[in-house]
């Protein structure tokens, strides 16, 4: 079923990249290499750091695949420590290195841990559910030239159809359809597009073109709502991904602001 090499490096990664899983009380041992122990829980850590496609397959189906992989990197741990491999400089360095990621990522996950409660996700939903959201309906006409655009702003303030200019006028996708975009929300837009349209009251156009990167925008809006949140149950991931991050963040500039820290220039010299 799998290739020997491919699962000892799947092994190998697995050894020094997955988290740990807590242990069982009832996790019995698998195999025994020179004394040394494998548990049942050594097996399912290494399954976990498979590829998806592998981790779908039963474990029944891989368990020989990943126990002999397991195996063979406890037989090279051992023969490296009977080597004394593990007191080299350059081994301790590595070691170092590694161990200094883990805990950083430990830590950033006990405070993320700590701050995804139900409790708190509900408390970030309802101020952001007061918030609520506003959708314009609009068109545009868009054109090369700043000129070009003042000149359909005269039109219309001379009783100009929008929609026929648009379709007359404009060089975007929308032109066939009268600059017609649909509702759309915050940040949907450029934000030069989108700063015009929200200032205007339903009903009216910009008396000034607006840049952005695709040219000079007469715009039109001809509605504005307000939308109901999405409940919380629809929202409980994106307020999860959102409070990590936050949570994360606040905890590295809460270290910052404690440390004394120097930079230097990158060959060692004082930065000025």
């Amino acid at each position: 079923m799998f290739n020997r090499p491919v699962v000892l490096g799947m092994a190998f990664a697995a050894v020094f990249a997955a988290a740990p899983l807590a242990v069982a009380q009832d996790d019995p041992v698998v195999a025994k290499v020179d004394g040394a122990v494998i548990h049942q829980s050594d097996v399912m850590s290494a399954q976990q750091s498979l590829p998806q496609e592998y981790q779908a397959l039963p474990i029944e189906q891989i368990y020989p695949a990943l126990l002999t992989s397991l195996i063979d990197s406890k037989l090279v741990a051992i023969d490296a420590r009977d080597q004394g491999l593990h007191n080299d400089p350059e081994f301790k360095a590595q070691l170092d290195r590694v161990t200094n990621q883990l805990l950083e990522r430990y830590a950033v996950r006990k405070v993320v841990e700590a701050a995804l409660t139900e409790e708190n996700l509900r408390k970030v939903y309802e101020s952001k559910s007061k918030e609520g959201s506003t959708e314009v309906k609009a068109r545009h006409i868009l054109l090369k030239t700043n000129d070009d655009a003042v000149a359909v702003i005269k039109q219309l303030d001379g009783g100009a159809d929008f929609v026929e200019l648009a379709k007359e006028k404009s060089t975007g996708p929308s032109a066939p359809r009268g600059g017609d975009l649909g509702f759309f929300g915050a940040g949907q837009m450029v934000p030069e597009f989108e700063d015009a349209a929200f200032k205007l009251d339903a009903g009216s156009y910009t008396k000034e073109p607006v840049q952005t990167q695709f040219g000079y925008h007469v715009i039109l809006v001809e509605e504005k709502r307000q939308t109901e949140p999405p409940s919380f149950e629809d929202s409980v991931e994106e307020l999860r991904s959102e409070v990590a991050q936050e949570a994360g963040s606040a905890y590295v500039e809460k270290l910052r602001g404690k440390a004394d820290i120097e930079r230097f220039n990158l060959d060692g010299s004082k930065t000025q």
